[in-house]
């Protein structure tokens, strides 16, 4: 059997049939020329074996950036497991907004819920002469940031906390992608999400309003005068995670924004 009977074969029920093809070709660094050309080349047993098994992981609607162990984000790459979500490229909307929005004088900036690391790492390296701390409630997640922070060549400081509990300073851009998917929303959700990726990045209670009344709450002791606070949002959220932080900041305009498909997707205070 030629490689490309065998790769059509095993894509023939996969939801993306180019799955196969990216998985491959990063296990095993391969160009796009080099893919090519052993598509006309015979399958070896121990190949197809392998070939199979990676199907058979992608028919379980395992993400493939957890099979390969990265994921692309803002032009940068970042491990990902099972500590982590997967970034979103959302949520490179809300990092351009805040770039866009923001010069490179020495502000102090604040990453809620880091995760993988890639909003605070992609500021970072974005904007050296900013300050970047990163916080999250897992351990583990901050651990793999922190190495994510290496790879990437950018210094920022992680610190353990349910969102600002363990800090004590003021900031002037607060920045966060909370959990904010409310348990009876499971439906509306791939599988592969529900799966394989953590609950603890996912959930939040009161219908997933939960952190963000949190953030509210602490933000008006850690925010600098000038500060500006951005948020990534659920699409049905926007009215709801507004009033939210418009009670809490009176003076301050909250702003919903849509992405570029024209869902409400960030929440801006300045």
């Amino acid at each position: 059997m030629l490689w490309i009977e065998a790769v059509r074969t095993l894509s023939a029920d996969l939801e993306e049939p180019f799955e196969l093809e990216f998985i491959w070709r990063n296990l095993h660094e391969l160009n796009k020329l080099s893919w090519l050309n052993l598509m006309r080349e015979k399958i070896t047993d121990q190949e197809l074996n392998l070939l199979t098994e990676l199907s058979e992981r992608l028919i379980k609607n395992e993400p493939p950036q957890y099979i390969v162990g990265w994921a692309e984000f803002y032009e940068l790459k970042f491990k990902v497991d099972e500590r982590v979500l997967i970034p979103r490229p959302e949520t490179e909307e809300l990092v351009e907004m805040i770039l866009t929005e923001n010069n490179n004088d020495s502000l102090k900036i604040l990453d809620i819920g880091t995760g993988s690391g890639a909003i605070a790492i992609s500021l970072a390296k974005a904007r050296q002469n900013w300050s970047v701390k990163a916080s999250d409630i897992s351990q583990n997640a901050l651990e793999l940031a922190a190495e994510n922070a290496k790879m990437n060549h950018v210094n920022l400081e992680f610190i353990q906390s349910d969102v600002m509990d363990e800090l004590t300073d003021r900031f002037d851009i607060i920045v966060s992608n909370p959990p904010y998917i409310a348990f009876d929303e499971t439906y509306e959700m791939d599988d592969s999400v529900i799966k394989y990726e953590p609950d603890l990045a996912l959930f939040a209670k009161n219908q997933g309003l939960a952190i963000y009344q949190k953030i509210a709450d602490q933000a008006v002791n850690h925010l600098t005068d000038d500060g500006k606070i951005y948020l990534e949002i659920g699409y049905k959220q926007g009215k709801a995670v507004q009033a939210i932080f418009q009670e809490k900041f009176t003076d301050r305009l909250v702003s919903i924004h849509q992405d570029i498909f024209g869902k409400d997707r960030m929440i801006s205070v300045k």
